[in-house]
C-alpha cells in the first residue's frame, strides 16, 4: 500500500513533534486547520495518483513508498545513497541493467514531480483557512490599530509618500514551466471547492503535461511567464488594495501606494541574450497588457452602467483601447490621464444622476489606473559597470567625443573627461554587438516614455557599482544616447552587492552629491536617489551575518548622508526567495527598522519561485503585500525606538558578524570548497534544467570559480544537497565566542529586545530546518571530502546547539508551528528524489574518466530531473 494513504498519513507519516499545548491559541487553530485542510487533503487526492496517465502507474507508487521506507531507515542506518538505491532494486526488482534501473527512477522522479504539484496547489487552496487574513500584520489589523491610538490624520500624510514597489524579475529560481503553474491554478481552486470530479481531470493532465524545457526561454518567454501574474494575479490585487485603503478615508491622493516594476527585457547583467529589440518589444507587450485588462474591466463596467449619458462615454473608450489593442494601423491617442478623464466623468455622472450605483466598480478601475497607468510595470534597465567602461572606452577611441586615452586615465581625470561631452555617439560606427546595444538601448528609453509613459521606464541600474565613476559613465552614457540635460528624468540606481562595496558606498555616494553635474541630475529628479543593495551575493561573499550586518550598516550611513545633503534616499533590495538570499521573514525586517534607516517606500525583487509561492493567487498575494504595507506603515507610526540598534548592541553585532565572517572565509577560502560544490552538488548541470535565460555564471571561461558564479546557482546548489550553509554557517562559531567570554546573557537580551535580530535568528532556523545530513554524511569518511563534510556538519551541529540555548527553545523554528509542519511534510516528499540525484552524482563521479559518455548522460539526466522537484518543493530555495 502506498504509504501516503495510510490513515493519519499527514500526521504520522510526517511524524510532526509540535507542541500544541504550548503555543497560543491563534498558533494552535492555524495548526489545526493545517493539519485538516493541508494535511487530510492531501492524503486525500494523492491517492488518485493511481489514475495518472503513466504506464504502470499503480506499481510505481507502491515502489515509491518502498523507495521512502527504505531512505528513511536507511538514513538511520548510516547508508549512503548508492547503497539505499541498490538495496531497493535487489529487494523489490529484477532489473539488472543500469539502463532499466534509471528507467524507473526517471519513473519515480515524475510521479513525486507531481505530488509536489498536487502539495503546492493543497495549500495555497487552504491559504484563507490556514492563515488569518485579517490578523496581525494586515490592513485589518493596522486599521484597529490606528482608531485605536488615533493615529488617523498621521496615516493619511504618511500615505502621501510611502508606497510599496515589487520588482518582478526573471532570475532562473522557477523549475515550473508556465503550463503547469496555469494547472496549479485551476488545480487551487478545484480543491477549494472540493471539486472531485476536476481535480481528477486537472491531475490526469498534470500526468500528460511536460516539466522540463526541451530550450532555454528567452528574455522575452520570460516576460510573458511574468505577464500572466501581472493581468492575473497583481492587477486585481492592486484594486482590491487600494479601494479598501481609500474605503476607509485614509487617502484622498491618486498617488499610489503600490507600484510594479519589472525586469525580463531590461536585465542585461551577464545576460547577452537580452537586445534592444527585446527591451522595446517587452514594453509593448506590458502595454498591450494593461490595455487588455482595462478593456476587460470596460467591458465588465458596460454591463452595470447602462444609464443614460455613461454608455456612450464607455463605449467610446472601449473603442479607442480596442484599437489599440487589435487595429494595429489605427493607433489611436490615449494616455493614461486620458482614461482617468473619462472615468472620472463617468464617476460624476454616477452620483450626480444616478445616486452612486455601481460606483465602487467605477473607483476600482480609477485605482487601476492610477497605479497601472499605460505601462503595467516599470522596466528597469540594468547592466553591469565594466560593461560601461568599455563602451565609453572604445567610443574615445573611434569618434573622439572623449579623449583617445580614455581608457588609461585616473578616476578624476574621467570624470572631467565625461563632464565635457557634447556630441552623440552613433551606434551603427561599432561591429561590438555589447557596444553598439549598449547605446541603442539608452536611446530606446525615449520610445517606451512615448508609447508607455514615463513610468514605463526610468530607471538605470549599475551592478557590481564600486565608485562614483560608476555612475557617471552611466550619465554620460544617456547623453551619448541622444538625451539632453535638461530632458534626463532617468533615475541611476547604484547596486551595492560585496562586503567591500558595501563598506565603500557612503563615500561613493558622498562624492556623487558634491559633484555638481550630478547634483543637477538630481534637483530635476525631485532630490530623490535610489540605492539598490543585494543581499545574494553579499552572502556569498561574506556569510549570512556579515551580510545582513553590512547592509543594515550601510543602509544606516547612506540615509544619514543623504539627510545631510538634502538628498530623499529611497532602498531597493535585491532580495531572493530562501534566507541565504535577503528572502524568509522579510516583512520583519521592515518592521524592525527604526527611525535613522529611510523606510518611506519598501522595494524588493520578486524571483521565481517566490512569485508563484507567495504571490500565486490573489488572496496570498493580497496578504502578502498586506504584510509589507502594514510593516513599512507600521514602523514609521508606532515604532518607540528611534534607532533599530542602540550603541550596545551595534558593538555586539559588529562582533559576531566579524567572527561569523572570519569561520565563513575559512570554509570558503579551504582548497576543496570548490571541487566540494562542484562535485557533490548539482552545480555543474544547474544551466541543463533550461529555466532561465540568463548563463549561470559571469564571463566566458571554463574555468569555475567563486566570484564569477551568480548567486542564484551557488545557492540552489547547497540548497539541493541539504546542506544550506549560506542560511548558518559561521552562526554557532559567533554564538559560542561570546559564550566563551561569559558574555552570552547579551545576545540572549538582544534577542528579546530587537525584532531585527530576532528576524535573523527565525530566518536561519528556516535554513537549517531544510538541512539534512544523513543524505551526504557518507563523505564523512571520503579521501577528498572528508574534511570539508565534517567542518560544514560540525558548524551546523554548533550552530544549532547555540540557537536553543539563545530562543530556549528545543526545536527549530518551534515559534512557526504551521509553516515547520508544510516544510517537514515537503522534505519527506522528496527524500526519494533527493536520494536519486545523490546517488547519480556518485555513480557520476566513479565513472569520471573511464565511464562512457552514454552512461554517464543517463546520470547527468537523473541529476537535472531531481532538481525540479526538490526545488519546486522547497518553494524558496534558490
Amino acid at each position: 500500500m502506498d504509504t501516503f494513504n495510510t490513515p493519519n498519513a499527514a500526521c504520522q507519516f510526517y511524524n510532526f513533534k509540535g507542541k500544541d499545548q504550548n503555543m497560543d491559541y491563534n498558533a494552535s487553530h492555524r495548526l489545526q486547520q493545517f493539519k485538516n485542510f493541508v494535511g487530510i487533503k492531501f492524503q486525500l487526492y494523492n491517492s488518485l495518483f493511481t489514475s495518472l496517465p503513466f504506464h504502470r502507474i499503480e506499481r510505481t507508487g507502491i515502489l515509491l513508498s518502498l523507495l521512502l521506507e527504505i531512505a528513511t531507515e536507511g538514513y538511520k542506518g548510516g547508508k549512503s545513497p548508492i547503497e539505499i538505491i541498490d538495496s531497493f532494486f535487489t529487494k523489490h526488482t529484477n532489473y539488472a541493467t543500469d539502463k532499466e534501473r534509471a528507467d524507473r527512477l526517471f519513473r519515480l522522479i515524475q510521479y513525486v514531480e507531481r505530488q509536489v504539484v498536487l502539495f503546492d496547489a493543497v495549500e495555497d487552496a487552504a491559504f484563507t483557512e490556514v492563515n488569518d487574513v485579517h490578523g496581525a500584520g494586515t490592513l485589518k489589523h493596522l486599521e484597529s490599530e490606528i482608531v485605536e491610538s488615533g493615529a488617523e490624520e498621521r496615516l493619511a500624510e504618511k500615505l502621501k509618500e510611502f508606497a510599496v514597489r515589487l520588482v518582478l524579475t526573471a532570475h532562473p529560481t522557477q523549475f515550473y514551466p508556465g503550463s503547469v503553474l496555469a494547472i496549479i491554478d485551476d488545480l487551487s481552486r478545484a480543491l477549494k471547492e472540493n471539486n472531485a470530479e476536476r481535480v481528477n481531470m486537472y491531475l490526469q493532465q498534470l500526468g500528460k503535461t511536460p516539466f522540463l524545457n526541451k530550450q532555454k526561454p528567452t528574455p522575452y518567454d520570460e516576460a510573458l511567464s511574468l505577464l500572466w501574474f501581472l493581468e492575473n494575479i497583481f492587477y486585481p490585487t492592486a484594486g482590491r488594495i487600494i479601494t479598501s485603503i481609500k474605503n476607509r478615508c485614509y487617502m484622498d491622493s491618486e498617488r499610489p501606494v503600490l507600484n510594479m516594476g519589472f525586469w525580463p527585457g531590461g536585465d542585461r547583467d551577464g545576460n547577452p541574450t537580452v537586445t534592444t529589440e527585446i527591451t522595446l518589444k517587452v514594453a509593448k507587450s506590458l502595454r498591450e497588457g494593461i490595455i487588455k485588462c482595462y478593456y476587460a474591466d470596460v467591458r465588465r463596467l458596460k454591463r452595470r452602467l447602462t444609464f443614460k449619458g455613461v454608455d456612450t462615454i464607455l463605449a467610446d473608450l472601449e473603442k479607442q483601447l480596442y484599437n489599440n489593442l487589435f487595429v494595429p494601423e489605427q493607433l489611436t491617442e490615449i494616455s493614461k490621464q486620458n482614461i482617468l478623464e473619462v472615468l472620472h466623468r463617468v464617476k460624476d455622472i454616477v452620483v450626480n444622476e444616478h445616486n452612486g450605483l455601481f460606483l465602487s466598480l467605477v473607483d476600482n478601475l480609477i485605482n487601476k489606473v492610477n497605479v497601472f497607468g499605460l505601462h503595467f510595470a516599470s522596466l528597469d534597465i540594468r547592466q553591469e559597470s565594466s560593461v560601461h567602461n568599455s563602451v565609453l572606452t572604445a567610443i574615445a577611441e573611434k569618434e573622439g567625443i572623449l579623449p583617445a586615452n580614455y581608457g588609461e586615465l585616473s578616476d578624476e581625470e574621467k570624470t572631467l573627461a565625461l563632464e565635457k561631452i557634447s556630441a552623440v555617439a552613433d551606434p551603427e560606427k561599432y561591429e561590438d554587438v555589447l557596444i553598439k546595444d549598449t547605446l541603442k538601448s539608452v536611446a530606446a528609453v525615449k520610445i517606451i516614455h512615448q508609447l508607455n509613459g514615463v513610468e514605463g521606464c526610468h530607471r538605470y541600474i549599475i551592478s557590481q557599482c564600486n565608485s562614483a565613476l560608476n555612475v557617471l559613465e552611466v550619465y554620460a552614457l544617456f547623453l551619448l544616447g541622444g538625451w539632453k540635460k535638461e530632458e534626463l528624468v532617468i533615475e541611476i540606481v547604484p547596486l551595492f552587492e560585496t562586503i567591500d562595496d558595501l563598506k565603500n558606498a557612503n563615500a561613493i555616494m558622498k562624492s556623487l552629491y558634491e559633484n555638481e553635474i550630478y547634483k543637477e541630475h538630481l534637483l530635476r529628479i525631485g532630490k530623490r536617489q535610489t540605492i539598490m543593495v543585494g543581499f545574494s551575493d553579499g552572502t556569498k561573499d561574506g556569510g549570512y551575518l556579515m551580510a545582513n550586518w553590512s547592509i543594515y550598516k550601510a543602509k544606516k550611513e547612506l540615509t544619514a548622508i543623504s539627510k545631510e545633503y538634502g538628498i530623499d534616499v529611497v532602498f531597493f533590495d535585491g532580495r531572493g526567495g530562501p534566507p541565504g538570499r535577503g528572502g524568509g521573514k522579510s516583512h520583519k525586517f521592515y518592521a524592525s527598522m527604526g527611525k535613522e534607516i529611510s523606510n518611506k517606500e519598501i522595494q524588493i525583487t520578486i524571483q521565481g519561485q517566490t512569485i508563484s509561492s507567495s504571490f500565486g493567487n490573489i488572496d496570498s498575494a493580497q496578504y502578502n503585500i498586506e504584510q509589507l504595507l502594514n510593516a513599512g506603515l507600521g514602523s514609521q507610526l508606532f515604532m518607540q525606538k528611534d534607532k533599530t540598534l542602540n550603541e550596545k548592541e551595534e558593538l555586539l553585532m559588529a562582533e559576531i558578524a566579524n567572527t561569523s565572517l572570519q569561520s565563513y572565509l575559512a570554509l570558503k577560502n579551504h582548497p576543496e570548497f570548490i571541487n566540494y560544490l562542484a562535485d557533490v552538488s548539482p552545480l555543474k548541470f544547474f544551466s541543463d534544467t533550461n529555466i532561465g535565460s540568463r548563463p549561470a555564471k559571469r564571463g566566458t571561461s571554463n574555468k569555475l570559480s567563486i566570484k564569477d558564479l551568480r548567486a542564484i546557482p551557488f545557492v540552489g546548489s547547497w540548497s539541493q544537497i541539504k546542506q544550506n550553509i549560506t542560511g548558518y554557517y559561521g552562526v554557532g562559531t559567533a554564538l559560542k565566542m561570546l559564550d566563551e567570554k561569559g558574555r552570552f546573557n547579551e545576545l540572549q537580551e538582544l534577542y528579546k529586545a530587537s525584532l531585527f535580530f530576532k528576524t535573523l535568528i527565525d530566518n536561519c532556523e528556516m535554513s537549517m530546518l531544510k538541512c539534512f545530513f544523513p543524505l551526504t554524511a557518507f563523505l564523512s569518511g571520503h579521501s577528498q571530502f572528508s574534511e570539508i563534510w565534517n567542518k560544514i556538519h560540525d558548524e551546523y551541529l554548533l550552530t544549532e546547539q547555540y540557537l536553543y540555548k539563545l530562543t530556549g527553545k528545543s526545536e527549530l523554528m518551534e515559534d512557526y508551528p504551521v509553516e515547520k509542519l508544510s516544510i517537514e511534510m515537503r522534505e519527506k516528499i522528496v527524500l526519494p528524489l533527493i536520494t536519486i540525484q545523490q546517488y547519480a552524482m556518485a555513480r557520476i563521479r566513479e565513472l569520471n574518466g573511464h565511464g562512457s559518455e552514454e552512461e554517464i548522460d543517463i546520470y547527468r539526466k537523473l541529476v537535472v530531473r531531481s532538481s525540479f522537484g526538490i526545488i519546486n518543493a522547497g518553494r524558496n530555495s534558490a
